[in-house]
């Protein structure tokens, strides 16, 4: 048996145990006379036995309270995540490397830049964002892996993270802040602060890269282009064609034309463009449509846009602001091939459809990963891939792709 302790002793030792981050004060101050009360209690032969199992009861609650989730933690000043799932939602699906000794010693070993992220863990709903958003981000992915070495720092708690974090001077407790730079801390690029987006995310990994000579992968490329184009705002044009499945692959090639999307309007076959003015005018955009044979008629949708097509196509152009209706075969050459089941951004599917259409290789505008689970699907072709052509939630999409190929190893 251990030392026993008087009751009375050890009621008030629980009473002080009472932590403020536990109790309000007042509640504090509610508790402490209540040990006198406590003390007649307990030496009434009446209550004596009931009060001594409610103290043990009190003590063994207090003990696992405190104790239990700090045991099942482990230490929380050094925390390992493992990559992907297993780790902090806060960190996305990117492997990143944890302790930044280690990731300097790799990105010398690999002769890669480190892509540093300064991150709240346990974080705010930002945070959380981040990791589910931006670092879930398939394109994102791919390029943290496969171009840096991705190294997490722990904004919010002891030991090597909080070394590192002031060494950059970084404040605690604070948003995602991304740096990247190579080995020697040089930078690269500005500190991406308070831009929680993957464009954000992306431009600075492309413009690290040019700084760094080094090659930019297409794939990242169009990421940016698209980011960018639907940050500053999109346009749309909308043409008329003898058949828009072809119309779609040509206009789809168009520098500025961020995504296309065929239909029917006053029982005509069109193609909706979604374009970026601050890339390619209207005017510009319509004498190209001109070129490509993609304008027997032109559908202004504002006074302006029927102004300038008139100067170009004259009395082809029709004022109107009515809904087309859209096909239900979009990115028709894509539709008809396995890569209807890779997850892809807008831009990227309007660049592969177009390529399938001229009977070009596609692969070219694919991450590594999405190669790799282009080669996958063609393995397991009747595996049940979902259909990934217009995902509006592309880090979801890319889950359930990669749902199925995890099916396939059990």
């Amino acid at each position: 048996m251990g030392h026993w302790t008087h009751p009375t002793r050890l009621w008030h030792g629980l009473i002080t145990r009472v932590s403020p981050h536990r109790l309000e004060t007042g509640a504090t101050v509610w508790l402490q006379p209540k040990a006198a009360l406590c003390h007649r209690i307990i030496w009434n032969p009446r209550y004596r036995g009931v009060m001594m199992r409610i103290i043990a009861l009190i003590v063994m609650a207090t003990f696992f309270t405190e104790n239990l989730p700090s045991a099942l933690a482990g230490p929380v000043s050094n925390p390992e995540p493992k990559p992907g799932a297993n780790q902090p939602q806060e960190l996305g699906s990117i492997d990143w490397v944890r302790g930044f000794g280690t990731a300097v010693k790799k990105a010398k070993t690999e002769n890669k830049p480190l892509l540093v992220l300064f991150q709240e863990v346990p974080g705010c709903h930002t945070c959380v964002d981040y990791g589910d958003q931006v670092s879930s981000h398939p394109l994102i992915m791919d390029a943290a892996s496969s171009l840096f070495v991705p190294v997490a720092i722990y904004n919010n708690i002891k030991g090597d993270d909080e070394r590192t974090l002031k060494s950059f001077k970084e404040p605690a407790w604070n948003n995602p802040v991304v740096r990247i730079l190579t080995a020697d801390r040089r930078p690269l690029t500005k500190r991406v602060a308070e831009d929680y987006t993957v464009g954000g995310l992306a431009s600075a990994m492309v413009e690290a890269l040019k700084n760094d000579h080094r090659q930019v992968p297409p794939y990242l490329r169009l990421l940016v282009e698209e980011s960018t184009a639907r940050t500053r705002g999109l346009s749309r044009a909308t043409f008329a064609m003898h058949c828009f499945w072809e119309g779609e692959g040509a206009l789809g090639t168009v520098p500025g034309v961020i995504s296309t999307m065929p239909g029917f309007l006053q029982k005509e076959e069109i193609v909706e463009v979604q374009f970026d003015p601050g890339e390619i005018e209207y005017a510009a955009l319509v004498r190209k449509a001109q070129a490509l044979d993609c304008a027997t008629r032109v559908y202004a949708r504002s006074d302006a846009q029927r102004a300038s097509a008139q100067r170009i196509v004259g009395s082809s152009v029709v004022r109107t602001d009515a809904a087309i209706r859209p096909d239900k075969t979009p990115k028709y050459y894509l539709a008809q091939t396995v890569y209807r089941h890779v997850p892809m951004t807008g831009l990227q599917a309007s660049r592969v459809n177009a390529a399938i259409g001229k009977k070009q290789n596609p692969d070219r505008f694919l991450s590594p990963g999405q190669a790799a689970l282009l080669q996958v699907i063609k393995q397991h072709a009747g595996a049940g891939w979902p259909v990934a052509i217009g995902a509006k939630n592309l880090p979801k999409a890319w889950r359930a792709a990669q749902a199925v190929a995890r099916s396939l190893r059990q």
